[in-house]
């Protein structure tokens, strides 16, 4: 059904005449009736009867006249919705890694609350590979994900993407090994024996720990597979075998991080949304607020 058309048939069952219909919309009579008569076909029911030598609603005209006060008024809610001078309002569905939920997202809950009340954030713990499946499948509309220098993930062309931060990267391993790092062989070298432990969830860490030691003329024996962060440094000390670790986070004493050098080893967080998304009013609002 025509919007114009059921906008028209409103006004004539308020008005209750088609001249006042054609003086309000600025139209002719002759278009009202032509209008409200197509509308009809599209609806295959009669909505106007005659009385005298004017026109009524037929019980019919008068029902989708009343839908017609439904269907305006959630049209112009979408397009209040939609407008991006329109004060944000709605619910920001976002799927991120866990780091950057807490260092990037969690911190601007308390401010938009207070900003903007009407928008609200719903938050998904995903590693990336799971949350652009998401961000896909349109079930989500921004995405915290990352890459790393030496695993750089395959540009979409369908998605824009703005970076976050980065952070460099390191080997955590037992801290009573430390004089092992001391010495002329390079740092891969002295743990090409040694079982290494990578993300369960993705395989980006994979990928260059893989790299780095196909630089140092071996191939990695891949122990265990942990997502978190935290698991992994139990691991660690546990001496169930090492594996790379964030150069910015606290880590237990037993478990010493080395910086990684020729190459260095760094992780690249950036937001990722549908091409052409980032027009709406809630969502340019988060995206905003995440920019350093």
């Amino acid at each position: 059904m025509d919007l114009r058309r059921l906008e028209m048939l409103l006004h004539l069952s308020r008005a209750g005449s088609m001249r006042e219909v054609a003086d309000d919309l600025r139209v002719t009579t002759s278009t009202v009736s032509q209008q409200i008569a197509a509308l009809a076909r599209d609806v295959g029911t009669p909505l106007l009867e005659p009385v005298g030598r004017r026109v009524r609603l037929t019980p019919a005209g008068q029902r989708l006249a009343e839908h017609a006060v439904t269907i305006l008024a959630a049209v112009d809610a979408a397009r209040a919705d939609l407008d991006p001078a329109a004060e944000p309002a709605g619910t920001v569905r976002i799927a991120g890694f866990a780091t950057a939920i807490r260092r990037s997202l969690l911190p601007l809950v308390g401010g938009l609350s207070t900003s903007h009340p009407k928008v609200r954030l719903q938050i998904h713990e995903h590693e990336p590979l799971e949350a652009l499946s998401l961000l896909a499948r349109d079930d989500v509309d921004l995405v915290l994900t990352y890459d790393y220098n030496l695993a750089t993930a395959a540009t979409d062309s369908t998605l824009e993407v703005a970076p976050l931060w980065t952070v460099n990267w390191g080997l955590g391993v037992p801290s009573t090994e430390s004089r092992r790092h001391e010495g002329a062989v390079p740092l891969f070298h002295r743990y090409r024996d040694t079982g290494w432990i990578v993300n369960s969830r993705n395989t980006a860490d994979e990928d260059v720990v893989r790299t780095l030691a196909s630089m140092a003329d071996f191939a990695p024996v891949i122990a265990h597979r942990a997502d978190s962060l935290d698991l992994v440094q139990h691991l660690i000390r546990a001496g169930l075998g090492v594996g790379l670790l964030p150069l910015d986070q606290p880590t237990h004493p037993a478990v010493t991080v080395i910086p990684l050098h020729d190459p260095p080893v760094t992780l690249r967080a950036y937001t990722a949304i549908r091409r052409g998304r980032g027009r709406w009013a809630p969502l340019a609002l988060v995206l905003q607020s995440l920019q350093p």
